[in-house]
C-alpha cells in the first residue's frame, strides 16, 4: 500500500477495508480519502489533563479520557451472573462509573487502577451517579487483550495531543484515528490553492503541513497553526463567493431611479406627523443615492423591532415612483403584507388613494396581492398592477405567480430576509426588464460576522435608534414550577393593564388540535410535556384568570380571512386579550398594547424572544414582558432567559444566540440537511480572520474577478462552497 499514492478520491474501501470502509460510510458519510481527511477532530485529550466529566449531559454519546481509580465486582441482583463497576477519574475530582454486566473476569484484570483508556458510550445516571453502561474502550499503554492494535495506534499519542473524532456507538473514535493513520501514511494532498503571496502575507502554512498536523499534531503550536490554516481556506471561500457575487451585480446595468423634487416624496415628508430619526435621514440619503446610480442597489436594512424601517422603505418606494417605477414588498405572511397595507394607506392618506373621491390627483395607488383575494378583487388588482397605475405593490409570496405583471418595477422590497428562499427573490426580480433595486429588511440584530459572512453580498445599514415617543419594555422570568404563586401575579398583572385601557398578549409554542398541519407531540425522552398550544391555553384562560375579558385566538392554521379578521378586531380594540403563536413575531403593530405573557418560554430561541417582546410598548405607555418557564434555576435554558429579561440590546442578544447555537445552524447546514463544510470556523471566535479574510477576497476579486489566474483556488472554492451552499449564503 505504502508504494502506491493516495489522492483525495480515493475510495475508503481500497484504504481500510471493506467492512470499515462501510462502517464509516453508513454512519459518517465518509466515502473517500478526502472525507476522511477533512473528518476534523473535535478535540485534543491530553493524557492528565481532565476532560470535565462533571459536565456530561445525561443521554449524551460521549468520549471520555480517564484514568481508572478501582473496580468492584458484586452479585445482580434481579439474574445469575456479576456486575462489574470501574470507576475512573479525570484528574478534576470528577468521577464516572463504567457498568460491565455478566462474568467477564478478563475485564476486571485488564481494567487496573492506575491504566488511562478512552471509553465511549450513552451517558446516563443512576442514583445520581453517571455512567457508561457497556462501553466501548481502548486502553493507552501496554497491549490489551481487548484491542491490541488500537493500543498500539494510540500509543503514539501518548504523553502528547490525542485527537478525539466526532464519531457513532459503531465507529468509536479511535477506529477513526486508525483510518486517518492508514490514509495519512500514503496521502497526497491535492495543489495548494492558496496564492502564495496570501500564505506569506498572512504567515500560513501549506495545505499538507495543516492536514497533517491537524490530525497527528507533534505539538500544541503545530495545532493552532494547523487549525489557523484551515479555517482561512473556509473564511477566505466563503469570502471569495460573496465578493464575487458583489461584484457580478455591481457590473449589471439597472435604471437609475434618482430623487425628484416636489414629487410624491417631498408631499409625503411634509405630512408626516413626526420628525424622522437622525439615523433614518443618514439611512434614507445611503439609499437615496444608491437609487440614483446605474447599477442595482443591494442593500440589508437592519434595525431593531420599532426603529421605523417600514418609514425608510416607503420613502424609498416614493422615491422610485417619482421616477417612473413602481415598487414591490414581498411580506412572509398574509397577516404582515395586510397590516403593510393598513399601515402604508394611513401613513399616505390622500397620496396613496389616486383616483379615489377623497384622493390626491398627483398620487398613487396601493395595492395588495395576497392568495386568499376573491377574484374579481384579484382581477381588479392585477389590472392596477399591470397597467402602472398601482405604483407600490404590497404582498406575499402569491406577487411571484403566473399572471402578476409589473408595468415597470423598479424596487423590490423584502421584509424579514430569512423567510424567503433565493428562488422567490429572483422571481420577483425577473417580473422586472432590468434587474431591480433590492431593499432587504430584519428586525433581527445580526452580529458583525454573520453580518460580514452571510449577508456579505450586501451593504448593511444598521438603524439602532428608536424614534421619539417609543416607551421602554421591562421583561421579567416567571419561575413557574419553583414558585406557582409567580404565574398567579403574572395573570393578575395582565388583568391589571386591561383595567387601565391596555390589551395584552398570551404566546405559546404551538397551535394544538392535532390535525392536518400538526401531529401531538409525544413527551421527550426526558419525559418533559409537550410544549403549550393555543387551542388548548386560550379556553383555560377563559374559565381561569382572565374569565370575563375579551380574548380572541390567532395561529396560522386559520383562514386568511379569519386572521385578517382577529387581527382587525384587535387593532380596533374589539378584543383584550389575543392568545397567539409567534405568528404575531414580526411587523404586527398595536400600540395600545402594554404586556406580553409568553408561555413556555424556553422553548423559544433567543432572538424570537426579543422579536416577541418588541410587540408591547409601542405606544406611550411602558409595555411588559413576562417569560414563563418551568426551567430551574442555574440551567442553561434558565440562564438564556435570564440573559433575555437583563437587556434590551439586540445585538448583545444576537451575540448571545450565535454563541448558542452550532454554526452550520447560521451558515446552513441545518437548512441544507447536508453535512456542513465549513468545519472549524466559528463566527464568534473568528471575526478578525473573517475581516481579514474577507481584504484578501476584495483585492484578488478587483484584480481577477473570475479567478481565471487560480485555477485551484476556484476549484477549492466550488468544492466548500457548493451550489447549495452559496444558495444558501445568497438567501441569508
Amino acid at each position: 500500500m505504502s508504494e502506491q499514492q493516495t489522492t483525495p478520491d480515493t475510495p475508503l474501501k481500497k484504504l481500510v477495508g471493506e467492512k470499515t470502509a462501510k462502517a464509516l460510510a453508513g454512519h459518517l458519510d465518509l466515502h473517500t480519502a478526502g472525507d476522511l481527511i477533512y473528518h476534523f477532530p473535535r478535540r485534543y485529550d491530553e493524557r492528565g489533563e481532565h476532560t470535565d466529566i462533571r459536565s456530561l449531559a445525561v443521554g449524551e454519546q460521549v468520549t471520555v479520557l480517564g484514568q481508572v481509580q478501582r473496580t468492584a465486582v458484586r452479585p445482580m441482583r434481579q439474574r445469575r451472573g456479576n456486575l462489574l463497576e470501574v470507576t475512573v477519574g479525570d484528574g478534576s475530582g470528577g468521577q464516572l462509573t463504567l457498568t460491565f454486566f455478566g462474568n467477564q473476569a478478563w475485564r476486571e484484570r485488564e481494567l487496573k487502577p492506575g491504566r488511562w483508556g478512552m471509553f465511549a458510550g450513552k451517558v446516563t445516571e443512576f442514583r445520581g451517579k453517571r455512567q457508561l453502561n457497556g462501553p466501548e474502550y481502548v486502553l493507552l499503554g501496554e497491549s490489551t487483550e481487548g484491542d491490541a492494535a488500537a493500543s498500539e495506534e494510540i500509543e503514539e499519542f501518548a504523553g502528547a495531543l490525542i485527537p478525539v473524532y466526532p464519531a457513532a456507538a459503531a465507529v468509536p473514535t479511535w477506529v477513526i484515528a486508525r483510518c486517518v493513520r492508514v490514509v495519512l501514511d500514503t496521502f497526497t494532498p491535492p495543489e495548494d490553492p492558496l496564492p502564495a503571496t496570501v500564505r506569506a502575507t498572512r504567515k500560513l502554512v501549506g495545505l499538507g503541513t495543516a492536514l497533517h498536523d491537524i490530525h497527528r499534531p507533534a505539538s500544541k503550536e503545530a495545532l493552532y497553526r494547523a487549525r489557523h490554516r484551515l479555517k482561512w481556506d473556509e473564511a477566505f471561500a466563503v469570502q471569495l463567493t460573496l465578493v464575487q457575487r458583489k461584484h457580478r451585480a455591481s457590473a449589471a446595468p439597472a435604471r437609475p431611479r434618482p430623487a425628484r423634487s416636489g414629487g410624491l416624496l417631498d408631499a409625503f415628508d411634509a405630512r408626516l406627523p413626526y420628525e424622522l430619526t437622525a439615523g433614518q435621514r443618514d439611512v434614507g440619503r445611503e439609499i437615496a443615492a444608491d437609487l440614483g446610480t446605474g447599477h442595482p442597489m443591494h442593500r440589508l436594512l437592519q434595525g431593531e423591532v420599532g426603529s421605523g424601517k417600514t418609514v425608510v422603505a416607503l420613502r424609498a418606494m416614493l422615491q422610485v415612483v417619482d421616477a417612473g417605477g413602481q415598487a414591490a414588498l414581498l411580506a412572509p405572511t398574509e397577516v404582515l403584507a395586510a397590516q403593510h397595507h393598513r399601515g402604508m394607506l394611513d401613513l399616505l392618506g390622500p397620496l396613496g388613494r389616486a383616483g379615489e373621491l377623497e384622493g390626491d390627483p398627483s398620487g398613487t395607488r396601493v395595492e395588495l396581492v395576497t392568495g386568499s383575494l376573491g377574484a374579481a378583487a384579484r382581477r381588479r388588482a392585477l389590472e392596477e398592477v399591470a397597467s402602472g397605475r398601482a405604483g407600490i405593490v404590497l404582498g406575499t409570496h402569491a406577487l411571484l405567480y403566473e399572471g402578476v405583471d409589473f408595468a415597470d418595477l423598479g424596487l423590490v422590497v423584502v421584509d424579514e430576509q430569512h423567510r424567503f428562499g433565493v428562488e422567490q427573490r429572483d422571481a420577483l426580480r425577473a417580473k422586472a426588464g432590468q434587474p431591480p433595486h433590492v431593499l432587504v429588511m430584519t428586525a433581527t440584530p445580526i452580529p458583525r460576522t454573520v453580518a460580514m459572512t452571510v449577508y456579505g453580498d450586501l451593504e448593511v445599514s444598521t438603524l439602532s435608534q428608536l424614534p421619539r415617543g417609543r416607551s421602554p419594555i421591562a421583561s421579567h422570568v416567571v419561575p413557574a414550577a419553583e414558585k406557582p404563586a409567580f404565574l398567579d401575579r403574572a395573570w393578575r398583572r395582565l388583568r391589571e393593564e386591561v383595567a387601565a385601557g391596555h390589551q395584552a398578549y398570551v404566546v405559546c409554542p404551538r397551535i394544538g388540535e392535532a390535525g392536518a398541519g400538526e401531529e401531538e407531540p409525544p413527551a421527550d425522552e426526558t419525559g418533559r410535556r409537550p410544549p403549550l398550544a393555543v387551542t388548548e391555553v386560550a379556553p383555560l384562560l377563559a374559565e381561569g384568570p382572565l374569565r370575563g375579558l375579551r380574548i380572541g385566538v390567532l395561529h396560522g392554521r386559520l383562514a386568511a380571512d379569519e386572521k385578517d379578521a382577529v387581527m382587525r378586531s384587535f387593532a380596533a380594540g374589539e378584543l383584550d386579550v389575543l392568545v397567539a403563536t409567534t405568528v404575531i413575531e414580526v411587523g404586527v403593530d398595536v400600540p395600545n398594547s402594554t404586556v406580553m405573557v409568553i408561555l413556555d418560554a424556553d422553548r423559544f430561541g433567543v432572538s424570537q424572544l426579543h422579536q416577541l417582546r418588541g410587540r408591547v410598548g409601542r405606544g406611550t405607555a411602558a409595555g411588559i414582558c413576562l417569560l414563563v418557564t418551568e426551567a430551574l434555576e442555574g440551567s442553561p435554558a434558565r440562564e438564556r432567559l435570564d440573559a433575555v429579561a437583563s437587556t434590551t440590546d439586540g445585538f448583545k442578544l444576537a451575540e448571545l444566540d450565535l454563541e448558542q447555537r452550532r454554526e452550520g445552524d447560521v451558515l446552513g447546514a441545518a437548512q441544507s440537511g447536508r453535512r456542513s463544510h465549513l468545519r472549524l470556523l466559528s463566527l464568534l471566535r473568528d471575526a478578525d480572520l473573517i475581516r481579514d479574510a474577507r481584504a484578501e477576497a476584495i483585492e484578488l476579486v478587483s484584480e481577477d474577478p473570475e479567478l481565471a489566474r487560480h485555477p485551484a483556488l476556484a476549484a477549492s472554492v466550488a468544492a466548500l462552497v457548493d451550489a447549495e451552499r452559496a444558495e444558501y449564503l445568497e438567501k441569508g
